[in-house]
């Protein structure tokens, strides 16, 4: 491959940036009327988008994010971190009515609580000059609340030529509720949901049966199974990756930096099984720290 289309690497990462407040070292979860104490509290940018590029810049992947952002002082707090990532950030929109974005997360035992506001549309101003940004070769959406306040976005890419994928994301109305869900997904190339979402959106309980449903509406479906690993199937294709033994910390964004590590790897060499377990890889860095993004030095 040589001219122009060898110099299209960049993943363009289309989502929504939330500051995380991370709880961990609870004896017990929040009850109403009681007060709850950690033993550690962590504060970070957070947001899948922001999570799969940071983790895509560390793996040495081009990556750029395209988002709106607050001008509040929580929103504000998230710069420095967002200017060390290695992150391209000149597609992000700045806007009064974008934030601020926070999310508490409370995390026991491995098992997680979130509580979080949403802020204004999704839809930034810059996405059409991101989209044909040269060096652009792959848009990920982050999650499907995203793609409903951005519904033509994958047509967009398509007509740059763009490849595309989709984690829809928890969203218990949207996933459950939305009965156009896989209409509105039309054209996605890599549909990257956990066995959870792939339950909501199937009404299956077992893996295949759920890849067998998906498949009708996605050519590429990767099904991601916490500490079971992940399963991906194309066409008549079936293959999966086992969990690596790792120490967990935090699986907050765990599933995102899996969404890095197959992505870098599968826009690389198009081979499933080995992307597999390059996003196994991935997400069991992430659980090794609080927070979803790479630590950075």
């Amino acid at each position: 491959m040589t001219g122009r289309a060898s110099e299209q690497t960049k993943v363009l990462c289309l989502g929504r940036i939330y500051c995380d407040i991370i709880f961990t070292g609870l004896h017990d979860m929040p009850v109403l009327g009681r007060e709850r104490f950690a033993q550690d509290v962590t504060v970070v940018a957070g947001g899948g988008a922001y999570i799969t590029a940071a983790h895509l810049a560390s793996l040495g992947r081009p990556s750029a994010l395209l988002t709106r952002l607050g001008t509040d002082p929580l929103s504000r707090s998230l710069d420095p971190e967002l200017e060390g990532s290695g992150i391209d950030l000149a597609f992000i929109e700045r806007s009064r009515d974008a934030g601020p974005q926070p999310t508490v997360a409370l995390v026991k035992d491995g098992e997680r609580a979130f509580v979080s506001r949403r802020a204004g549309t999704s839809r930034p101003a810059s996405l059409e000059k991101a989209l044909a940004s040269p060096g652009i070769a792959h848009l990920h959406i982050a999650e499907f609340a995203t793609l409903k306040d951005n519904p033509n976005v994958i047509a967009m890419a398509k007509e740059r030529g763009l490849t595309v994928s989709l984690d829809p994301s928890w969203d218990d109305q949207l996933i459950r509720q939305d009965v156009g869900f896989f209409e509105t997904c039309a054209g996605v190339d890599v549909f990257l949901p956990n066995v959870e979402e792939g339950e909501a959106l199937t009404g299956e309980t077992s893996t295949d049966a759920i890849l067998s449903v998906l498949q009708k509406h996605f050519p590429l479906v990767v099904l991601k199974r916490g500490e079971h690993g992940a399963v991906a199937r194309q066409g008549s294709t079936r293959v999966s990756a086992e969990a690596l033994p790792v120490t967990v910390i935090d699986t907050t964004g765990a599933g995102d930096a899996f969404n890095a590590g197959f992505l870098h790897s599968w826009l690389g060499t198009a081979e499933v099984e080995g992307s597999l377990e390059a996003g196994i890889k991935a997400g069991a860095l992430s659980v090794q720290s609080p927070g979803g993004a790479p630590r950075r030095s």
